[in-house]
């Protein structure tokens, strides 16, 4: 929280195939695509550095390409949330903060294109967690501005209600963020994707964060079912309580 080919599928910042909005690209990309949902599923950020280096090597033969910019600013951002999810905060923010300036450029190339606005609106999300007060007062209007105009551009776009409800969950309270304020977008992610294990991820981990232990595991169960291969999933349901 947190892909990407139109007219292919692959997963958008989730380990589920979806379609997304994004030119068509070579067989051999989309089989690194693959590889890089299986590392992030299996945490492997030996794999997603390699990928990493791959995409940038691809970038520099490809210099203006949107597609290659979002590729890269994809890889980046998949590291960084793994890099979150073994608790190294400020290796997950060294990963966003380096794919602020491709998803940027991927934006700006294609402005009508909503899943590149996502990208870069969760990416600005994801520096904040390693500093939530100094992070949102840099990157939260960031975030806030390039994942609404995502929606705005394609109201179908579930992973950007994802992404707007995961930097609420991070957004302290007093800046207008929080669980219930998470919850609302996370619910509207399945409804408009009710096969999304993303959104049921998230919804767990936000539910458990309120207190609401036996809902968070109902959720996080139907995101094992969509998603049993997501190591993340496994260990979130393993430390939610049944109560």
């Amino acid at each position: 929280m947190f892909a990407h080919f139109p007219l292919a599928s692959v997963r958008c910042g989730t380990s589920v195939l979806i379609f997304c909005t994004i030119a068509v690209i070579s067989s051999g990309a989309f089989a690194l695509q693959s590889d890089l949902v299986k590392a992030r599923d299996h945490q492997d950020l030996a794999v997603l550095d390699k990928l990493i280096a791959h995409y940038k090597a691809n970038l520099q033969d490809h210099s203006g390409s949107a597609e290659a910019q979002y590729q890269l600013a994809l890889a980046y951002s998949y590291a960084a949330e793994v890099a979150m999810e073994v608790h190294d905060k400020k290796r997950s923010e060294a990963y966003a903060e380096a794919g602020i300036d491709p998803a940027r450029s991927a934006a700006s190339s294609q402005a009508g294109n909503a899943e590149f606005h996502r990208l870069l609106g969760e990416l600005c999300a994801q520096i904040i967690p390693a500093n939530p007060f100094f992070g949102a007062l840099k990157y939260g209007q960031c975030a806030r501005d390039e994942i609404d105009k995502a929606i705005e551009l394609n109201k179908k776009l579930a992973l950007a209600y994802v992404s707007r409800g995961v930097g609420n969950y991070y957004l302290p309270q007093q800046m207008g963020g929080g669980t219930e304020v998470a919850l609302r977008d996370i619910d509207k992610a399945i409804f408009v994707d009710p096969n999304l294990a993303e959104a049921y991820l998230w919804k767990g981990v936000t539910l458990r964060k309120a207190g609401r232990n036996a809902e968070a595991r109902q959720a996080l169960e139907r995101a094992m079912q969509l998603d049993p291969e997501r190591v993340w999933i496994k260990e979130q349901l393993a430390k939610t309580p049944p109560q």
